[in-house]
């Protein structure tokens, strides 16, 4: 048995660590140093033929030097007549030995004119012949390859990227993961996770896993591998994954599956390799790794790409880290995606995600919640209603409800208030859904009359259908690329009979139908409308099998790359026929009705034209109570009576503020 207590520890190394950086700043230096110093310290000026000749025949030079092989002359001049060659220098500037150079054309003419200086005494100094050494030949010989290095360097460094520690290319292949060691910063917290409550007791399984393994494989059973969170997008899957960070007492590696892609080949399969290696020693802990589609997608469906390919060379070494030969004991693994559907099956098989946790749109009571997480930082009145809000927001994620709260907030610190009222967050909603209210869009009234015909026909059609949503409001206000629009409210169904269906597509079609029957002419306002039509009575037919002609077939194909249809051409037509057979009957349907109501319709339009808003209750004082109430619509009742009474006092607010 090796003793270890009684081993010397080793002393820390006092040599500095090498670094690349360090080898540039010599270079540098060094370069620097021949510049300035390589010549000597002595004063040199430059000067004309004509001049250096004048020099000579005054006695002013005592020795030449001359470069044959580039024709240039350096002369050393006379102590006594220095002052009279260099004029404008001062003595510490000069040096020992301050020279003059020159130019000749030939070393003949330099040889015939110092020949006759001899001759005549002027000079009778030495002269020496040398070969002068050039070295911006070299330089610019080496400088291209020196620049492409540096290139390279740079370019390595930016596409390597804070990898974690030195080294710069030499760590690309390195785990880009974040580490959250456990008493850190995040504050993020189950009691933050507004909704979601099935997903969250999921989570809290897995957290409670690893506070005690224990309780759970007293009896035999194994901690679950991975759980994976799919859902929408803004449904809150990265959100739960940062509160299992907060809560859970372990450590938590944060990561992309983009981070994994890169574009040399090894550097993924490189990386998942090192993100395990690191769990495992920090093992028990918990990674998670966001959008995994970027780096699951199933194999085989890469258009255009072999089986070689470097997405798909990640894949399997993630497949084999998770659930290989080896043992992964310790390490659970969190993944979040919205398009489970193209990930690998291999994938989502058990051993690797145990679980699949689905994290759905909220619903009412789930939106309640959420509306009191988001409220909380806000200043808001007495009139802010929490359950008005999520009845008025169906289909909100919880990003959106989050972003309606924040716009809520900027338009009552537009208007100078001191608190948010239930109005803010109303116009929140409005702009959110509808776009931005332009009332300043010129229109015609002619256009404008259109447009009151077209919304009146959608809200006479909605209060009349059996199964069409309940009105909230309509308002022929433009707002972002519409020109009018209906609110509604509709019911959070599980499932949609075919009746249903068809009163929705009926009252979408209200607004072409009233423009044919009281306009006398169809305009192209109904594009939206004709749109949403035409996709829901394809999804009938095709999808649903809604149609006597082809009852209980779904011809959905759920596949990335189809580039077969899953019919014949002989169905397609049928399907064709059937959806134009669908769409017409409801057309039809819609423009019956309004003939049945036109004098309510009339003045619905009117109405319209005089207020531009106008509320659930306008349509009960002219077409009287409708038949078929409501839960949603009954709550709505007194709710909108007081949304017309904020609505119609606020434009006196601002007058006044204009006054």
């Amino acid at each position: 048995m090796n003793d270890n207590r009684n081993r010397k520890p080793q002393k820390p190394s006092m040599m500095p660590r090498f670094n690349l950086n360090w080898l540039f700043l010599g270079i540098t230096l060094i370069l620097i140093g021949l510049w300035f110093f390589g010549d000597g310290s002595s004063m040199s000026q430059k000067i004309s033929w004509t001049k250096f000749q004048e020099y000579v025949e005054k006695g002013y030079v005592k020795d030449i030097k001359s470069y044959y092989n580039v024709n240039i002359i350096e002369a050393t001049v006379k102590n006594e007549h220095i002052k009279d060659v260099f004029t404008n220098v001062q003595n510490m500037q000069l040096g020992k030995s301050p020279v003059i150079n020159t130019k000749v054309g030939s070393q003949d003419i330099f040889n015939e004119f110092i020949k006759e200086q001899q001759e005549a005494g002027n000079f009778n100094g030495g002269i020496e012949y040398d070969a002068k050494e050039d070295y911006s030949g070299v330089f610019w010989s080496f400088f291209p390859f020196l620049l492409i290095f540096a290139l390279w360097i740079f370019f390595m460094r930016r596409m390597s990227g804070s990898t974690g520690g030195g080294g710069g290319v030499f760590n690309v292949g390195k785990s880009r993961a974040q580490l959250f060691e456990k008493g850190g910063t995040n504050k993020v917290t189950f009691k933050d996770v507004a909704g979601l409550e099935g997903a969250k007791q999921e989570v809290e399984e897995i957290v409670e896993f690893l506070k005690a393994p224990q309780k759970y494989t007293q009896l035999g059973g194994k901690i679950p591998k991975g759980a994976l969170l799919v859902g929408p997008p803004g449904t809150g899957k990265t959100l739960l994954a940062k509160a299992v960070a907060g809560e859970a007492n372990v450590p938590f590696f944060s990561l992309s599956g983009s981070d994994f892609v890169e574009m040399f080949v090894g550097v993924g399969a490189s990386r998942v390799r090192d993100l395990f290696k690191q769990a495992k020693e920090k093992a028990p802990c918990i990674v998670f790794i966001d959008e995994i589609d970027a780096v699951g997608r199933a194999r085989g469906k890469n258009a255009g790409f072999g089986g070689n390919d470097e997405r798909e060379n990640t894949l399997n070494q993630l497949l084999t880290e998770m659930d290989g030969f080896g043992s992964n004991s310790g390490v659970i693994i969190l993944a979040a995606t919205n398009r489970a559907d193209i990930l690998d099956k291999a994938l989502l098989r058990a051993g690797r995600f145990d679980r699949q946790i689905y994290v759905d749109l909220p619903d009412l009571n789930e939106r309640k919640a959420i509306f009191g997480v988001h409220l909380r930082p806000i200043k808001i009145d007495k009139t802010v209603d929490i359950d008005l809000l999520a009845r008025q927001t169906p289909g909100f994620s919880g990003a959106d409800i989050a972003n309606v709260c924040n716009e809520a907030a900027l338009i009552a610190a537009r208007h100078s208030k001191k608190s948010v009222s239930k109005q803010d967050f109303l116009d929140a909603v409005d702009r959110i859904v509808g776009g931005l209210e332009k009332k300043t869009k010129i229109m015609t009234k002619e256009e404008k009359q259109t447009i009151a015909i077209h919304e009146a026909g959608h809200a006479t059609l909605s209060w009349m259908l059996e199964h069409a949503n309940p009105l909230i409001k309509v308002t022929i206000v433009p707002r972002g690329n519409a020109l009018g629009a209906a609110w509604y409210l509709p019911e959070e169904r599980q499932i949609t009979t075919k009746s249903q269906m068809q009163d929705l597509m009926c009252a979408t079609l209200g607004g072409r139908a009233a423009e044919e029957l009281f306009v006398g002419d169809i305009s192209s306002g109904a594009l939206n409308d004709l749109e949403r039509v035409t996709k829901q009575a394809y999804g009938m037919i095709a999808y649903l099998g809604m149609s006597d002609r082809l009852p209980n077939l779904c011809y959905y194909n759920n596949e990335e790359y189809a580039f077969t249809k899953p019919y014949s051409d002989d169905t397609a037509r049928t399907i064709d026929d059937e959806v134009k057979k669908l769409v017409n009957e409801q057309y039809e349907r819609a423009k019956r009705i309004l003939s049945e109501y036109a004098e309510g319709h009339r003045q619905l339009a009117d109405l319209l034209i005089e207020k531009e808003v106008i509320f659930s209750e306008d349509l009960e004082r002219i077409f009287g109570k409708r038949k078929w109430g409501s839960r949603a619509e009954e709550i709505m009742t007194d709710d909108n009576k007081a949304q017309k009474t904020d609505t119609e006092e606020e434009p006196k607010k601002e007058d006044n503020d204009k006054e």
